[in-house]
């Protein structure tokens, strides 16, 4: 209990010096610091994941059919990534939950078409790439495919302030009634005929 409520007290205090960072209250300025921040920190972290996936993938690819290598390496780099979004890309303080990795494993597996993509139509454009040109066209394809990606775990995976769901349309609503009270009388008779 007192673990969750000094992560939500760090989580506050975050949120209130994220977007103090050298703007003078301007808050257009924070919010586009904040995702200019954040695309940075997701470069980082991603892209640190990506580029150590593309030599995991190269060396796998050796003994397995490239698409089966990719996809244990989309796997793993996945989970990492998530766990580094959550904890230091996105600021949620803590490790992603079971809904941003399945929500996160989504854009991954849009990610995955894309790089099997792009290395198919190279595959059919050149007969023998080299090692550097697979590199080149995989790790394009992953960063375009990282863009989207930033895109959907912003917004969606691991968005803040999310509105609370409201009710729909003619839906019955809650309707507040003023109940005016008549004094009461002071004699226990009045109270209690029986008595």
């Amino acid at each position: 209990m007192a673990t969750t409520e000094h992560r939500r007290k760090q989580r506050g205090s975050r949120a209130r010096n994220s977007g103090n960072s050298g703007n003078s209250g301007n808050s257009g300025n924070s919010q586009g610091s904040g995702a200019l921040n954040a695309f940075a920190r997701f470069a980082l972290c991603g892209g640190g994941v990506g580029l150590a996936s593309s030599f995991a993938v190269s060396g796998l690819a050796l003994s397995l059919p490239w698409a089966v290598a990719n996809a244990l390496v989309t796997v793993v780099s996945t989970v990492l990534a998530t766990e580094l979004h959550a904890r230091f890309t996105f600021g949620a303080g803590g490790r992603a939950t079971w809904r941003q990795h399945v929500q996160s494993a989504g854009s991954a597996a849009a990610a995955y078409v894309a790089t099997c993509g792009a290395m198919l139509v190279l595959q059919q454009l050149v007969a023998a790439p080299g090692a550097v040109l697979e590199q080149v066209v995989y790790l394009s394809a992953s960063a375009l495919a990282g863009v989207g990606r930033f895109v959907v775990l912003r917004v969606v995976v691991f968005a803040r302030g999310r509105r609370p769901r409201t009710a729909p349309r003619g839906a019955a609503r809650p309707v507040a009634v003023t109940v005016a009270r008549a004094a009461a009388p002071a004699e226990a008779a009045a109270l209690c005929p029986a008595a």
